[in-house]
């Protein structure tokens, strides 16, 4: 264990520091350098990457820490006691990252779980527990897995995450995106009756532009021990959408039409704050402004294969200039792209494999083509041209490349509410596709908004909606796939409570639901 004297030593021996970084150092050590938690992520049969973040100030530049490079030890044991020890060793925390710490561990035995912790002088991190994934040649026959994503911290508390904390015997946890907004606190809500009410919590800070405005963001968020509980108790498989960035970006585009020069310098920004405060593995650094590697699969055995997707970074501008909208030529252009072409015949080659009994497409906005009226006197047809009904061709070159598997299922996000239904090409159904609600995004919400049952006649390919907060859980075999809604009563006050909302069956070899 490292003694205060060694990591000051450490700090004294880094150049160009001084008596300044003697005082900060010894203001730092005398806080919890660990209070934004630990948690783990992208899993494999042979470990996964453990995360920390030391920033015993969050709230204070830098998190308040020295601007030092500074060793942090870790373990890895197979009991929840720590009596057996199957691996450690020290990493450098180091300022230009934030002082955030990603161990890639391996060596470990497949499917099963491990636990973990940090340690910095005499301060421990809290327990993490982690879990393995299977090997690409075992034949599990069965694996239970979450959902979740979309938490603005103005709109609710964060409950669903203590929930989720406690689901028990989950494999990993897939977030969509959205872990953050980038807002600064908004004006007063309104009730019915058009009255000013207060957001549930405030944000922090002003809009987020630069690094140090994302840090903070994430720093807020983090500190919300609901949040914390769930990131320490399962391993996540972490994408990002838009607000990680900016509401709605895509590629070098933005709403508010800033050059894209400038705007890939905020990009670049949000992505690094998002890399630093995420689980994930060395690879998906920012480099040139962009994570490359945001993409990327994971194998359950035969059981499951999962294509996690980027549809923001690669996409084309949307067309009609964003938004709800009827049609317009530009839904319909040949070269229109929400994924580049190498991720998409990447997911061509993977859907087409056929190496698992099920392929998941884990990705962040509707693939399916809904009519988003909700009014009788809306006469056109409505489309989400933030999703994939803005972009037919490359959508339709996608579900063609479904035909004939009869074992895909989309998970999606974004929405702010609970959807189920079927993908179809040329009239056939080819995939089911699962939207996730959100943890707080859109506040307690009811069982349904004004006008779904317009949505719900007027597109026939939709079997479910709901708009309450929450996440999913769902329960693989080699027969079917069974979807849990599992949805709040509220979240604008503590003490919310958990309860399915609707279980909907996916058979294997037929892409059709059944809702109990």
């Amino acid at each position: 264990m490292l003694t205060r004297r060694q990591i000051l030593t450490t700090a004294l021996a880094t150049p160009m520091i001084g008596a300044p970084a003697i005082v900060s150092a010894q203001r730092w050590f005398a806080a919890y350098p660990f209070a934004l938690g630990v948690t783990s992520g992208d899993p494999a049969a042979d470990g996964f990457v453990i995360w920390t973040k030391l920033a015993p100030q969050p709230f204070e530049p830098h998190g308040g820490m020295p601007m030092t490079p500074l060793p942090v030890k870790w373990d890895v044991a197979s009991d929840d006691r720590f009596k057996t020890i199957v691996a450690s060793g020290d990493a450098i925390a180091r300022p230009e990252v934030g002082h955030s710490v990603h161990v890639e561990v391996t060596g470990l035995q497949p499917d099963r779980p491990y636990w973990y912790r940090f340690t910095l002088g005499s301060d421990q991190s809290p327990r993490g527990r982690a879990r393995t994934l299977p090997l690409a040649s075992a034949s599990p026959v069965a694996l239970k897995f979450g959902v979740a994503g979309c938490q603005n911290y103005e709109d609710g508390l964060f409950t669903a995450f203590r929930h989720l904390a406690r689901e028990e015997d989950l494999a990993f946890v897939y977030h969509y995106g959205d872990f953050i907004y980038e807002y600064k606190q908004r004006g007063p809500d309104h009730d019915k009756d058009g009255l000013p009410v207060p957001q549930v919590r405030q944000h922090i800070g002003q809009d987020c532009f630069d690094l140090a405005d994302y840090r903070l963001r994430y720093a807020q968020y983090l500190s919300d021990h609901d949040l914390q509980a769930a990131r320490a108790q399962h391993t996540w498989f972490p994408t990002f959408d838009d607000h990680e960035v900016e509401n709605n970006w895509v590629g070098d585009a933005n709403w508010k039409n800033v050059p894209a020069e400038i705007f890939r310098l905020r990009r670049q920004a949000g992505l690094q704050a998002w890399y630093e405060y995420m689980p994930v593995r060395a690879a998906m650094l920012p480099r040139n402004g962009i994570i490359t590697d945001m993409y990327r699969e994971a194998r359950f055995g035969d059981l499951l294969s999962i294509d996690f997707l980027d549809t923001r970074s690669f996409r084309s501008d949307q067309p009609c200039d964003d938004g709800f909208k009827p049609y317009c030529t530009g839904i319909d252009d040949p070269k229109a792209q929400v994924i580049s072409p190498q991720e998409e015949s990447w997911l061509a080659r993977n859907l087409a494999r056929g190496q698992t009994k099920w392929n998941c497409v884990a990705q962040q906005v509707m693939m399916m083509s809904l009519d988003r009226r909700r009014y009788a006197d809306e006469k056109q047809k409505i489309y989400n041209l933030d999703s994939w009904a803005g972009y037919a061709a490359q959508r339709n070159r996608l579900l063609a490349k479904m035909r004939g598997l009869d074992n895909v299922v989309v998970l999606t996000g974004d929405e702010h509410q609970n959807f189920a239904g079927l993908l179809e090409s040329e009239g056939k159904p080819v995939a089911v596709e699962f939207v996730s609600t959100s943890i707080a995004s859109g506040g307690d919400g009811s069982d349904l908004r004004t006008g779904s049952d317009v949505m719900m006649q007027n597109s026939p390919e939709l079997k479910f909606i709901n708009d309450q907060r929450g996440y999913l859980v769902c329960d693989v075999t080699p027969d079917a796939w069974t979807t849990r809604f599992r949805v709040m009563d509220q979240v604008s006050t503590p003490g919310g409570t958990i309860s399915t909302r609707a279980s909907i069956t996916v058979p294997r070899g037929q892409p059709s639901l059944s809702i109990a």
